[in-house]
């Protein structure tokens, strides 16, 4: 499943080509995807203007002039693919929005949705949405998309500043679950998914399975380790969107460098590995917590 940095890698591959455009003409080659496509779906998308291309967690929101907002989740296979029109400027033809380390299906038999768009200058291209497992999917938010259910009972975004150790101690106070399974409910926090926790409670050397609340208790040592999580996340989750996210692989940068996070992971996969950690001596175990495997060092994180 796509995590939020792999979601927004793909909204800012999407914003220069949507932006601005003009939906001419919309295809939709079945009648659904995981839920049923909204009752007049191409119509309330044709001649439409995309004023803004959004993110919230893991659900892209495509804001339309006069309304309503598109909300699409990428489900587990599911991917953007752009096809420019013979003068674009975009130096390939047919670029995927991410090449993922877990291989997304090119073939034209999973692209479900086909959106026509012409850009300000009269440019045109096809936004294609493959998705080979139909989990993804596409509905309609009437008003802001906060406001859907879908999206109206998340919690903070992992981003930014809002996320500190004071609020995650609030949020966390008096919770028994493990740490681990805490910080993926996404009603406390919006976004964070398996690979990202675990590589944030390497950083901040807390094990997954102490309690949620133990870093809420009153005292020193718990501030230092609630404002240690919220630090890790929040850095996690900067570096991992600053590299073009984990699950894509092979995206060379402009100076042939590799940029995807998947080649820092400290834990995650690494099963075996010694811990990177200076001084630690550990190695990095697996076990799996509410059927998701769980990477950390029993000996740093405690």
């Amino acid at each position: 499943m796509p995590e939020l940095p792999e979601v927004e890698t793909v909204r800012r591959g999407l914003q220069p080509v949507l932006e601005g455009a003009r939906i001419a003409r919309v295809e939709a080659r079945r009648p659904d995807l995981r839920f049923p496509f909204p009752a007049k779906f191409l119509e309330r998308l044709t001649d439409k203007t995309i004023t803004a291309l959004g993110r919230r967690a893991k659900y892209l929101t495509m804001h339309l002039e006069g309304g309503p907002v598109l909300i699409c989740h990428l489900g587990m296979s599911g991917s953007f693919r752009i096809e420019m029109s013979d003068d674009s400027e975009m130096p390939d033809s047919s670029e995927m929005l991410g090449a993922f380390y877990h291989e997304r299906s090119k073939s034209a038999v999973h692209d479900h949705v086909v959106f026509h768009v012409v850009s300000p200058g009269g440019g045109r291209s096809r936004v294609i949405f493959n998705d080979p497992r139909r989990f993804g999917f596409m509905l309609f938010s009437e008003g802001a998309p906060d406001t859907h259910p879908m999206l109206a009972g998340l919690g903070v975004e992992p981003t930014g500043n809002a996320l500190d150790g004071r609020l995650l101690a609030s949020l966390l106070k008096g919770r028994r679950a493990p740490l681990k399974a805490a910080l993926l409910d996404q009603r406390l926090i919006a976004g964070l998914g398996n690979i990202y926790v675990s590589e944030a409670l390497w950083r901040a050397g807390l094990s997954p399975l102490r309690e949620a609340g133990t870093i809420a208790k009153p005292g020193k040592t718990a501030k230092q380790q609630s404002d240690a999580l919220a630090e890790a996340i929040r850095a996690v989750i900067a570096d991992a969107i600053a590299a073009g996210g984990s699950s894509l692989r092979d995206y060379v940068q402009t100076d042939g460098s590799l940029g995807y996070f998947q080649h820092s992971f400290a834990v995650y996969d690494r099963e075996g590995e010694p811990c990177p950690k200076h001084g630690c001596g550990g190695h990095i175990e697996r076990i799996v917590q509410s059927g998701r495997s769980t990477f950390y060092c029993r000996t740093c994180q405690v």
